[in-house]
């Protein structure tokens, strides 16, 4: 990333300076003194779009001018109406996301299909291609047992198994393509070898070369991968097909691949979407029911399906809808436990007592009751920390939810209910009784907590944080409530509701909000114009900024608030961050900073037109004053000149490239700068 000058981090101190102040209106008469007391008609154009996108741009800002901001909004909430073709097209380059999840952890294997396959418990795709993936992973599987193996004391009896189990594992590998080298080939080991294994490599074809990567045995490719440079690593994929440059990947690491496409397309959706809302809406839902990337093996799997089937379509719907879906979910099932949570009276128990009583059970640990789900979901997803729940409740809403499970996860199955794991009787949840009816226990609960008075002042609550302010007004959020009570949880109703009122349009709102990392990263791509080709840096900075995508662990989800993301350090990676952009430092993001308007331009001119463009409310003149001092041209005595760097230039080329890299250099720092920083 860019390594900044003292300069930089002058800037980045100032920029820390004007944003760390108290929350309110004594705020932000301290952040921008120019702040009418009423917000002008383009002022409200832009602040609808800082809160509803990722980022104003001129074309956000010109439709919304051209439709009314009433206009524009209804649209948004119908996302179906509105042409996205552009994302469209980037979106095809991930092919495999599209499958269904038992269909995309065939084609991308997880550690637990490839010792399942291993261990004759399942057999390899057919396909030729999927065959070597398959062959290759187990190889390196076994070689791995082998070494595990090796390091622990063998008695007869483990040796026999272990060769039964070689045996076995032997007979379920597909056949391993033959090795391409010829034996009287140079020493693989040799550095030579390496260098013309890359070089001819590359010189094929795209499906030749595919063929050939494929072809290669574990030692060879391992060498081959090793040897990659960093142009090379662009090369190997060139021209490939989605599917070709997914096989290659697959190859080489098929978990991963799920989850660099996952992430990539959801920053493909922030930035390019035409339909911003529901991509603002489902950030929010996904945060609000929280899943951890990593939680197990086929989790990255399940939340490729999560994001797609059950939250965005259901990002400007019902809430009792949303709830349902996300409680059958089988992301959200592993992610908190509920799939092993098992009733103490079940069936499944009672057989394991007789059992134990038998004396045939006593090494198996007894199943039992998992509360994760149903703490979770009354304080973190319903009712709230102060929902007026207690810990009696919380052991019969998990009770309620036994039996809610995942039908083979390790093959990507479903949500299932088990009649056999469920807990029976009666149960008792908020001083009112359940009777017991399976599957339908939990449904009733789902309604009961969708419809509650305290869920609706939660989700109304948290909304406000999001999108009007860090301590949003009683008055606010109690008007939302009655609507989201009176719409019976309709998300576009209680939406409105906020954008039609008064608190929502006041003066002290007006870029209060601080982004958080996702939001920054999104709206300065937005900003900038930049045509990503690897989305990569991007999920980078993100993990240095300390939000990294589908990784918060705990359940709470991410902070909308200020205090979480402002600090020293993170107002630094943030400008390394802008400047690394701007200045094109990215493998695989360009932008472009040399527009006709600025031909011939001197800093100042420079200056106003990227501010104009990149933050069009524009900046106070503590933080033009930064920008000039570091990132424009200075004459003997150290002070900023406004004379034109192409007119200093000896060709045409050497005057575009000074002009640009002036530009580039401003437009990082205003990316930087604190107006740009907030919402």
């Amino acid at each position: 990333m860019f390594n900044p000058s003292p300069g930089h981090r002058t800037v980045a101190a100032l920029l820390l300076s004007l944003m760390l102040f108290p929350s309110g209106s004594q705020a932000q008469s301290t952040y921008n003194s120019n702040t009418p007391d009423k917000l002008d008609a383009d002022q409200r154009i832009l602040h609808v779009l800082n809160r509803f996108t990722f980022g104003a741009t001129p074309g956000d800002i010109a439709a919304v001018q051209k439709a009314g901001i009433d206009s524009w909004f209804d649209q948004q909430l119908h996302p179906q109406s509105i042409p996205d073709q552009q994302l469209e097209t980037r979106l095809a380059d991930f092919p495999a996301l599209r499958l269904p999840v038992d269909q995309l952890l065939t084609r991308f294997p997880s550690g637990a299909m490839i010792r399942q396959t291993a261990n004759g418990k399942l057999f390899a795709p057919s396909d030729p291609y999927l065959s070597a993936i398959y062959a290759r992973h187990i190889d390196l599987y076994q070689e791995q047992q082998e070494k595990k193996a090796e390091t622990q004391p063998k008695t007869p009896k483990t040796a026999m198994a272990a060769s039964s189990s070689a045996a076995a594992m032997a007979s379920a590998t597909p056949k391993q393509p033959a090795p391409s080298t010829p034996k009287n080939t140079p020493d693989a080991s040799r550095p030579a070898y390496a260098d013309l294994l890359v070089k001819t490599t590359l010189a094929l074809p795209p499906s030749e070369r595919v063929k050939r990567i494929l072809a290669m045995h574990p030692a060879e490719y391992e060498q081959f991968h090793a040897s990659l440079k960093g142009p090379e690593k662009t090369q190997l994929v060139q021209d490939m097909t989605p599917a070709q440059r997914e096989l290659v990947e697959d190859f080489d690491n098929p978990t991963r691949t799920v989850i660099e496409e996952l992430q990539a397309q959801r920053l493909l959706r922030d930035i390019y979407s035409s339909h911003q809302l529901q991509e603002v809406m489902t950030t929010f839902w996904l945060n609000h029911f929280n899943v951890y990337l990593h939680k197990n093996e086929e989790t990255p799997y399940y939340l490729v399906s999560y994001e797609r089937d059950i939250i965005r379509p259901r990002a400007l719907g019902n809430f009792e809808d949303l709830l349902v879906a996300t409680a059958e979910s089988p992301a959200m099932l592993i992610y908190l436990d509920n799939s092993t949570s098992t009733g103490p009276d079940s069936i499944v128990a009672e057989k394991q007592k007789q059992r134990a009583a038998l004396g045939k059970a006593a090494n198996l640990t007894p199943p039992g009751l998992n509360e994760n789900y149903a703490r979770e979901l009354m304080e973190l997803h319903t009712l709230g920390v102060n929902g007026g729940y207690t810990q009696k409740d919380v052991t019969e809403v998990a009770k309620v939810f036994t039996g809610w499970t995942v039908d083979k996860p390790a093959q990507g199955g479903g949500f299932k209910f088990d009649e056999t794991r469920h807990e029976p009787g009666k149960k008792l949840v908020l001083g009112k009784k359940i009777k017991e009816n399976g599957q339908k226990e939990g449904l009733q609960l789902l309604h009961r907590l969708a419809t509650s008075p305290a869920t609706a002042h939660f989700i109304s609550q948290e909304l406000a944080i999001a999108f009007v302010s860090d301590t949003p007004p009683p008055a606010l959020v109690n008007r939302m409530t009655q609507t989201f009570l009176s719409k019976h949880g309709d998300i576009p109703s209680v939406l409105k509701t906020m954008l039609h009122s008064p608190e929502f349009w006041s003066s002290d709102t007006y870029q209060a909000k601080m982004k958080t990392p996702l939001e920054y990263v999104a709206s300065a791509a937005r900003a900038s114009g930049v045509e990503i080709a690897n989305t990569q840096p991007l999920v980078n900075a993100l993990n240095q900024m300390g939000m990294p995508l589908y990784a918060c662990v705990p359940p709470t989800g991410y902070s909308a608030k200020a205090a979480e993301w402002v600090s020293t350090g993170a107002l630094v990676t943030r400008m390394n961050f802008a400047l690394s952009l701007a200045t094109n430092h990215f493998q695989g993001i360009k932008a472009d900073w040399l527009p006709a308007q600025l031909e011939n331009s001197g800093p100042n001119q420079s200056e106003q037109f990227l501010e104009t463009r990149l933050i069009p409310s524009g900046v106070s003149e503590q933080t033009r004053t930064a920008v000039m001092n570091q990132g424009a041209p200075q004459n003997a005595s150290g002070n900023p000149t406004n004379v034109p760097i192409a007119a200093k230039a000896l060709n045409p080329t050497a005057q575009q490239a000074a002009i640009e890299k002036q530009n580039a250099q401003l437009a990082g720092l205003l990316l930087g700068s604190p107006e740009f920083q907030r919402r």
